[in-house]
């Protein structure tokens, strides 16, 4: 069956066969920017693939109000092995890294191998090769002075220091994931400097297109074994100087066979998640605002809190699941002709919708982790990918 719809086209069957996967023999070098919680690492393990990872980097989403140079003249006669404590010291003026303490508690990486800020990671100090960089940056407007729209315009911007470690550590290949404002953003004049700066750093760049072969490099989550219509921008490239068997391509879409319910947990809920009536009135009379029971999700909200706007769920009225602390607390209402309450999304059933297994572990607190949750990238979106890169022979 073939359709168009969100940005891409559908090519499935009824049955989805699953395309034979053989994890490459020997361990990839990997290193990941704007590393989040670590949805790249998680494909891995979910592919079975051997890996390491040399350095991940990731602020917390913390800022400090010294400048870029004014950081440097403190790092002046800073001995090179001793200037990230600085840099440590510094952000944690700013609290702890509450992205950092996720990362390392579910993944293996040395303490000085992970990094507060891009602006200050050196690419060719890494002393060692890089199989694959994965991340994103945030959106940013860039100068369009120059008469290309490259590299040297995107100067003090994030995207900028994405690129620069891309070209001083030049690993094999590199996926780079964002929003899909991105392609509309400064009336499309950022997305084309992207892709210029891409293509002057000796890498062959692949860029989803559409049956008609008009560029569309919007990926769905909803389109690789999610329910959840999250559409993101992704770029791929290889470098120019490896030999491949086989062209990359990006994967096809598989039919959805799930829905949201089915990632739902089967135990009980602490009271906390129940909404009162405010609330239940609110989200069942304010559907362009909230969403309740959706069999596929609009888009995991940054934040699931009691915030007037994302995804619940609605819950039959239950005497053997709902206690009466529960509904001390939750407002019975009607909703299409049931009787019932409402609720939030816990953060484990976040981290399921987007890819991420039980396994992982939850050390932050339920806002935190609601956050972190909504701002990674799907893992299954990038098991899809790393499937096809690996069919290039590029890690053998």
């Amino acid at each position: 069956m073939k359709k168009e719809g969100n940005n891409q086209l559908y090519l499935f069957e009824d049955e989805f066969i699953e395309d034979e996967f053989s994890p490459p023999k020997r361990e990839i070098q990997l290193g990941t920017l704007f590393s989040g919680i670590g949805a790249i690492e998680q494909a891995f393990l979910k592919l079975g693939i051997k890996h390491r990872i040399v350095f991940a980097c990731d602020n917390g989403e913390r800022e400090i109000k010294l400048s870029i140079e004014q950081i440097e003249q403190l790092l002046d006669d800073i001995p090179e092995e001793q200037k990230e404590s600085v840099i440590v010291e510094l952000y944690s003026s700013k609290g702890e890294n509450l992205m950092e303490k996720s990362y390392k508690a579910n993944y293996k990486i040395s303490n000085n191998r992970f990094f507060q800020d891009i602006r200050f990671l050196h690419g060719n100090k890494l002393g060692e090769e890089i199989d694959i960089i994965v991340g994103g940056s945030p959106c940013q407007a860039f100068s369009c002075n120059g008469k290309r729209g490259g590299f040297e315009d995107t100067r003090g911007t994030l995207f900028y220091e994405y690129a620069r470690i891309i070209k001083e550590a030049q690993p094999k290949c590199f996926i780079y994931e964002n929003v899909r404002g991105m392609i509309t953003h400064d009336n499309g004049r950022t997305w084309e400097t992207i892709k210029n700066v891409f293509r002057e750093l000796n890498y062959n760049i692949y860029i989803h297109k559409n049956y008609k072969g008009e560029e569309s490099p919007i990926l769905n989550a909803a389109n690789y074994g999610i329910p959840q219509n999250r559409l993101r921008l992704y770029v791929i490239g290889i470098r120019k100087d490896i030999s491949l068997k086989k062209e990359f391509s990006f994967p096809i879409p598989i039919k959805l066979t799930t829905e949201v319910k089915d990632y739902l947990l089967d135990g009980p809920i602490p009271v906390k998640y129940y909404l009162g009536q405010k609330g239940f009135e609110f989200v069942t009379t304010h559907p362009s605002r909230a969403k309740v029971g959706s069999p596929i999700m609009n888009c995991q909200k940054a934040t699931q809190q009691f915030n007037w706007n994302g995804d619940f769920i609605f819950e039959p009225l239950d005497p053997n699941r709902h206690t009466k602390e529960i509904l001390d607390k939750a407002y019975i209402g009607e909703w299409k002709g049931k009787t019932g309450v409402i609720r939030m999304f816990t953060p484990r059933e976040c981290l399921r919708l987007m890819g991420f297994p039980d396994s992982f572990k939850i050390v932050v607190n339920d806002n935190i982790m609601w956050r972190q949750a909504g701002n990674s990238i799907v893992v299954n979106v990038l098991e899809a990918i790393m499937k096809e890169l690996i069919k290039t022979g590029i890690f053998e």
